[in-house]
C-alpha cells in the first residue's frame, strides 16, 4: 500500500522554515509565479528538483517525505540563501596582486572568494580593471565554493527588490560570452554599454534578450547581444540585515 506525501504541507512547511509573510514571497525565493505555487499546491505536488536547488539548507529527507527535521544538520539559522561567511585577512603576497584577473584566479581555499566593486565588472574578462583597494574583502563560504562561485558583487539600488535588496553581496560565476546558453529567468550581471546591470533574463526578440528588474516600477527593455561584453550568473546571495 502506497502511502501519499502531504506535499501541500510539506511547502506551507517550507514557507513557514524561511519566515516569508506571503506567497508571493515565496514563489519569487523559488523562482516561479504565485500561480505555480498555487497550482501546486492544489494538486499536491511540487517540483522536487527545484526545490533541491532552492532550499540548500533544508534536509533532503524532509523534502521526500514531509517528516524529520526539516533542517541539514549543523545549519544555524540561514534566510534563503544566505551563508554563514568568515573574513579572510590578506597575507603580504595577496597584496601584490593588482589586476582582476589575478584576483580571481587565486585558489578560493586558500583566499576565500573575492568581492569585487561592481564596476569592475567591466574588466573582469579581460583583466583591464585595477583593483585600487588591495584590501579587497574575501569571504570563506563553503557553499558557494561548492557551485564554484567566482566572485561576488555588492548590489546597489532598488531594482531587484524583493529578490535583492541594496547591500546584498550577490555570488557570480563567470560565463563565456561567444558560448552562451540563457536560462531564462534567472538572475545575471552584463557587462553592457549602459555600465554594469545586476537584472532578470527573459527571451527577447531576434539578437535581443529581454532584460527585466524584479521592482514593477523599472520598466523593461530589450538589449542585442552585441551590447554584452561580459556576463556571469547570479548563484547566491548574502543577505546583510
Amino acid at each position: 500500500m502506497s502511502i501519499e506525501i502531504n506535499k501541500t504541507q510539506i511547502l506551507k512547511d517550507l514557507r513557514s522554515y524561511y519566515g516569508f509573510k506571503s506567497d508571493t514571497e515565496f514563489a519569487g525565493f523559488l523562482g516561479i509565479s504565485v500561480q505555480t505555487l498555487s497550482s501546486w499546491k492544489t494538486r499536491n505536488t511540487f517540483d522536487i528538483d527545484l526545490l533541491y536547488a532552492k532550499c540548500i539548507n533544508v534536509d533532503g529527507n524532509f523534502l521526500l517525505k514531509g517528516k524529520g527535521d526539516i533542517q541539514k544538520p549543523n545549519i544555524k539559522d540561514m534566510l534563503p540563501n544566505e551563508m554563514v561567511t568568515k573574513r579572510v585577512t590578506f597575507s603580504d603576497k595577496t597584496k601584490s596582486i593588482k589586476n582582476v584577473t589575478d584576483l580571481l584566479s587565486q585558489p578560493q581555499e586558500e583566499y576565500g572568494i573575492p568581492l569585487i566593486p561592481i564596476d569592475a565588472m567591466a574588466g573582469f574578462g579581460s583583466g583591464g580593471v585595477q583593483v585600487m583597494d588591495y584590501d579587497t574583502q574575501r569571504y570563506v563560504v563553503p557553499e558557494f565554493t561548492e557551485l564554484n562561485v567566482d566572485f561576488m558583487i555588492r548590489v546597489k539600488g532598488s531594482s531587484m527588490y524583493p529578490k535583492y535588496n541594496s547591500g546584498d553581496l550577490v555570488a557570480c560565476k563567470k560565463l563565456v560570452l561567444n558560448d552562451i546558453f540563457f536560462q531564462w529567468n534567472k538572475v545575471y550581471v552584463l557587462d553592457t554599454d549602459q555600465g554594469a546591470l545586476i537584472k532578470r533574463i527573459k527571451k527577447g526578440s531576434d539578437d535581443h534578450i529581454q532584460i527585466v528588474s524584479d521592482n514593477p516600477s523599472y520598466d523593461p527593455y530589450e538589449l542585442h547581444l552585441s551590447k554584452i561584453h561580459a556576463i556571469a550568473i547570479v548563484l547566491g546571495v548574502i543577505r546583510l540585515e
